[in-house]
């Protein structure tokens, strides 16, 4: 059984492929009646096809001249939603993302009726989309080498630089890539530290596609990997602090994957580490229940010093500027 949708698409390619066709001609190869036919080029028509109607006699249907069928055409929600998608890419930190989206709009706009073309650009144009800052930029030939070995199951040997700026070579099985934290990663076994580890993109200096495979581990999920991983990544200070609220509190209040989360006795204990304490002072600061710092000495420091910056912000008097008081402000005509 066809679909009305399915036939409409019909006639556009008979019509593409013979130029020339009556409605009786179209109604016998649809296997509809005559007006079901006249039916399916009224909504050709709407859809901004230019469908020429021969009257008289001898009439028939023919498409404008210069048209040429379309290779793609889209309903308005998948309009909507590859539209979207697009103005997504834009904030995903890809290397020439952004000219990227522009030319696949400006192509996917070119094969679109008038209406459809309008709701698109009007989309584009009115739309923002806040999405976490990406702090990387990976190179678009080492993101689709490693996505494409990670999709066949093929290993890769890459030259990385770490953070301190040393150069080293392994052989790495790329699981699967993610977005986390703004930046791309890349999770999987590493030949050189016989493990899993997971390695960022903008850090990749070179990046081959080797002939050997493997098999990737069932279930595997590589932002639950990275969001552990992360919390447990050694860094300057080692924290500990207890945290007197319900789990369910803390994890609304806390920085999201920040740190190991345990339920404990008096409520839930916070470990991992950090290499800026103002920072974790701060967020302190803002919790809503009491806390009790284990560890490191230096964090009680960062904290105190935080509240003498609240006390005396809290404590200044505002200045009255007499140039800008009631009477000297011009009152509006």
């Amino acid at each position: 059984m066809y679909h009305p949708t399915t036939r409409v698409l019909a006639v556009l390619e008979l019509l593409q492929t013979h130029g020339r066709m009556t409605g009786a001609q179209l109604a016998e190869r649809l296997e509809v009646d005559a007006r079901t036919a006249r039916r399916y080029i009224e909504m050709l028509q709407d859809l901004g096809v230019p469908v020429v109607a021969e009257r008289g006699r001898n009439g028939a249907y023919a498409l404008g001249q210069g048209y040429k069928l379309p290779p793609m055409m889209f309903t308005n929600d998948e309009a909507t939603a590859l539209t979207l998608g697009l103005l997504a890419a834009r904030q995903l930190g890809l290397a020439d993302a952004a000219p990227a989206v522009e030319s696949a709009l400006a192509k996917v706009e070119r094969v679109m009726p008038g209406t459809l073309r309008h709701h698109v650009r009007s989309m584009s144009d009115t739309i923002a989309l806040d999405m976490r800052q990406v702090l990387g930029t990976p190179d678009g030939r080492v993101m689709l080498t490693m996505s494409a070995a990670a999709q066949s199951r093929k290993r890769i040997h890459m030259r990385y630089q770490s953070a301190k700026d040393d150069v080293t070579e392994r052989d790495f099985d790329p699981y699967g890539l993610a977005l986390r934290a703004g930046s791309w990663y890349a999770a999987g076994f590493c030949h050189l530290r016989h493990g899993l580890r997971s390695f960022r993109l903008d850090r990749v200096v070179d990046i081959e596609p080797l002939a050997a495979t493997f098999e990737r581990p069932k279930e595997f999920d590589v932002l639950a990997y990275l969001s552990e991983s992360m919390k447990l990544l050694p860094r300057k200070y080692p924290v500990e602090v207890l945290l007197q609220a319900p789990l369910e509190i803390v994890q609304r209040q806390l920085p999201e994957d920040s740190f190991l989360l345990e339920p404990h006795g008096e409520g839930v204990l916070m470990r991992g580490s950090t290499d800026n304490l103002n920072w974790l002072a701060e967020h302190l600061a803002r919790l809503s229940f009491r806390f009790t710092i284990h560890a490191p000495d230096a964090l009680r420091v960062a904290l105190r010093e935080h509240a003498e910056v609240l006390l005396t912000l809290a404590s200044t008097q505002p200045q009255r500027d007499t140039a800008l008081s009631a009477e000297n402000i011009a009152q509006p005509m």
